[in-house]
């Protein structure tokens, strides 16, 4: 549990310092046009799914670790 709390507290500082930041081109652009949102949306899903992934991995390795 405390893992966990100390990931999400990283990932909210990390976000945070990268949120102040000017921006570029690019991301205004896509903000202009409103395709910022389907990017947002897009890298929300890839790192819930990659976050799925790493916890269905952990725990099937607890269960062979429990078993040997």
């Amino acid at each position: 549990m405390k893992k966990i709390i100390t990931t999400i507290l990283l990932v909210m500082v990390t976000l945070q310092i990268f949120a102040q930041g000017q921006g570029s081109a690019v991301a205004n652009t896509l903000e202009g046009s409103d395709k910022i949102y389907v990017v947002v949306v897009c890298v929300a899903i890839i790192l819930l799914g990659l976050l799925f992934l790493l916890f269905s991995i952990d725990r099937r390795l607890k269960k062979i670790e429990k078993k040997s």
